[in-house]
C-alpha cells in the first residue's frame, strides 16, 4: 500500500443529462475513496471527477438549445454536480475542460509534442462520425455507418494535425506484455492486447479546423485549429493535479493515478491513446485502468434515442439512496454487464436490506430494550467457554475487515458486500439457534448478556464496513448503537409491499 491514493472517474460529456451509467462509475469510485480514507487517511486520498465540455456534439447541442457552448456546458455541468450531491459523492475535485487550468495544460502538452516532432500537419480524407467525434476508414464503415454507434458517417476532406500514435505501438505492446495488471478485468486486457496485435495503429487526428468546429482549445502552433475532444479530455487526469515546469517535466504530488475507472465503451482511449500520450511526454503511466460493464434493459444497451435511460434521481426517490447504491454494487460483479430492473431492486431491498440487515438491527435493539433497559451489557467476549458458535462469530467479526479490504483492492464490490452479508446471516442464524427468550425464561442472565453483546459487536462491525458503500445507513447504525446505551429508531429498511 502506497502513501497516497489518486483515483478518477472519466470526465462525463455534457451533451445530455446524467443517467444510471454515470452514477454507477461515480458511486463505485466514491466507495473506493471512502474505503481508502479509512485505510490510509483522509488527506492521502484524492478523488477526481468532472465534465468534458468541448467538441462538435456540444456545439450542436448548444445551438439546438439556443445557448452559447459555454452557457450550455455551465448548465449541464451543474446537473452533474447536483446529482453527485444527491448521491453523497465525496469527490475532492471537480474539473471542467473549459477551465483555464486545463486549457493551459492541454496547450502545454501540444507544444511539447509538437516541438518533439510527434505532432505533424497532414491531410485527412475519409469518413467522420459526428456523434462519436471519430474518423473512420472506408473499410471500417463499408455501409456508411459508424462501427460504434451505427449512425451515418459523412465524407470530409481537410487539413489537420496528427499525433504519431503508430510510432509507439511496439512500445505499448511490450508494456502490456510485461504489465498484465495494468488493465482490468482481464477480459479487457485481452481485448486491448488482441486489438494491438491484430491491427496497425493509424496516427491520431488531434485537431479540427475552426471553420468546422469553433468550440475547443486552440492549438498553440496553429490557432486556426482546435483540439480533438478525446486528446483534450484525457489530459484532465494530469491537468487537475500538477503542471509542467520550465524544462517540460511534469510535477505532481498525486501522479501517477492509482486507478482510472470508466465504462468499457471508452476502453481504447484509456488503454491505447492515453498510455502512448503519457509515454511520449515522458510522464509515468497510471497504475491501473478498470473498465466496468454496462447496465442493460432487457439485454439492450441504454440510450436516449431508445427511451430506456434510467434516471438515478427517480430511483433514489423511490427506494432511497443507500438502497440504490447497494443494488448497483452488489447485484452484478464489477466488470460484467448487468440487467437493470426495478423488480430486481425491490428483491434486493426486501431480501438483503429489510429481512437481513434491517431485521438484525431492529430485533437486536428491541432485545436490548426488553432485557437490559436499553443498556448494552458489558461482557468480555474473549472467553468462549468451548462454545464453537460464539468462537466462530467472533472470528468472523475479526476477519471481516481484511476480507473487505482484499475484495476492494481488486475492485470486487459484490464480493466485499457478500462478506459483510455472510456475517449478517451468521448473526441472524445465531438468534434463531439460541432462542434468547428461553435464556430469559431460564434466568441465564450471563449467557443472555453475552448473546446480546455478540449481536451488538456484529452490528458495529457491519456498520463500520458499510461506511464506504452506504454512508447514510452506517451513520444511522452508529447513532442507534452507542458505546454503552442504544437509541432505537425506526427500522432501517421497511419492507416494500
Amino acid at each position: 500500500m502506497g502513501n497516497k491514493f489518486y483515483l478518477t472517474t472519466p470526465l462525463y460529456y455534457v451533451n445530455a443529462s446524467p443517467h444510471i451509467g454515470h452514477s454507477y462509475t461515480t458511486i463505485a469510485a466514491d466507495t473506493l475513496a471512502r474505503h481508502m480514507r479509512r485505510v490510509i487517511g483522509e488527506d492521502k486520498v484524492w478523488f477526481l471527477t468532472g465534465t468534458d465540455e468541448h467538441g462538435q456534439k456540444i456545439q450542436r447541442a448548444a445551438e439546438a438549445a439556443k445557448l452559447s457552448p459555454q452557457d450550455f456546458a455551465d448548465k449541464t455541468s451543474l446537473q452533474f454536480k447536483g446529482l453527485w450531491q444527491k448521491l453523497d459523492i465525496s469527490y475532492n475535485d471537480f474539473i471542467r475542460t473549459s477551465q483555464e487550468r486545463h486549457i493551459k495544460t492541454v496547450q502545454k502538452v501540444l507544444d511539447i509534442l509538437y516541438k518533439k516532432g510527434d505532432i505533424y500537419e497532414g491531410k485527412y480524407e475519409g469518413l467522420y462520425c459526428t456523434p462519436c467525434e471519430t474518423f473512420w476508414l472506408e473499410s471500417q464503415a463499408p455501409e456508411g455507418k459508424c462501427p460504434d454507434c451505427q449512425r451515418p458517417v459523412e465524407k470530409i476532406t481537410e487539413t489537420n494535425y496528427f499525433f504519431k500514435l503508430a510510432k509507439y505501438q511496439e512500445w505499448l505492446l511490450g508494456y502490456l506484455n510485461n504489465n498484465r495488471d495494468f488493465i482490468k478485468p482481464s477480459s479487457r486486457y485481452e481485448e486491448t492486447l488482441s486489438f494491438l496485435e491484430l491491427n496497425k495503429l493509424n496516427d491520431l487526428c488531434i485537431s479540427r479546423p475552426k471553420e468546422r468546429l469553433s468550440w475547443g482549445i486552440p492549438l498553440p502552433f496553429a490557432p486556426g485549429h482546435v483540439t480533438y475532444v478525446w486528446f483534450d479530455a484525457l489530459i484532465n487526469y494530469i491537468s487537475a493535479v500538477g503542471e509542467f515546469d520550465e524544462n517540460d517535466k511534469y510535477q505532481s504530488p498525486w501522479w501517477p493515478a492509482d486507478l482510472h475507472l470508466m465504462a468499457k465503451d471508452i476502453l481504447r482511449q484509456h488503454t491505447v491513446y492515453w498510455p502512448i500520450m503519457l509515454h511520449a511526454l515522458g510522464v509515468g503511466l497510471p497504475q491501473k485502468v478498470f473498465a466496468h460493464g454496462w447496465w442493460l434493459i432487457n439485454e439492450d444497451k441504454m440510450s436516449k434515442s431508445k427511451g430506456n435511460v434510467v434516471n438515478p434521481l427517480e430511483m433514489i426517490k423511490k427506494y432511497g439512496l443507500d438502497a440504490y447504491r447497494y443494488f448497483l454494487l452488489r447485484d452484478v460483479p464489477f466488470g460484467l454487464d448487468g440487467n437493470f430492473s426495478e423488480s430486481a431492486i425491490i428483491k434486493r431491498y426486501n431480501s438483503d436490506l429489510a429481512n437481513d440487515l434491517g431485521n438484525l438491527v431492529y430485533r437486536t435493539l428491541t432485545m436490548v430494550e426488553k432485557y437490559f433497559a436499553g443498556n448494552i451489557p458489558d461482557v468480555d467476549l474473549s472467553e468462549h467457554n468451548g462454545d464453537r458458535q460464539v468462537a466462530g462469530i467472533t472470528a468472523k467479526i475479526e476477519n471481516l475487515k481484511p476480507l473487505v479490504y482484499a475484495a476492494l483492492n481488486n475492485q470486487d464490490f459484490s464480493r466485499a458486500l457478500e462478506s459483510i452479508w455472510e456475517l449478517i446471516g451468521v448473526a441472524n442464524k445465531y438468534v434463531e439457534d439460541t432462542k434468547p427468550w428461553n435464556l430469559e425464561k431460564g434466568k441465564k442472565e450471563e449467557e443472555l448478556k453475552k448473546f446480546i453483546r455478540i449481536l451488538v459487536e456484529v452490528i458495529r462491525k457491519v456498520g463500520e464496513e458499510l461506511e464506504a458503500f452506504m454512508p447514510q445507513t452506517a451513520a444511522l447504525i452508529r447513532e442507534q448503537i452507542g458505546s454503552s446505551a442504544i437509541k432505537k429508531g425506526s427500522p432501517l429498511f421497511p419492507r416494500i409491499c
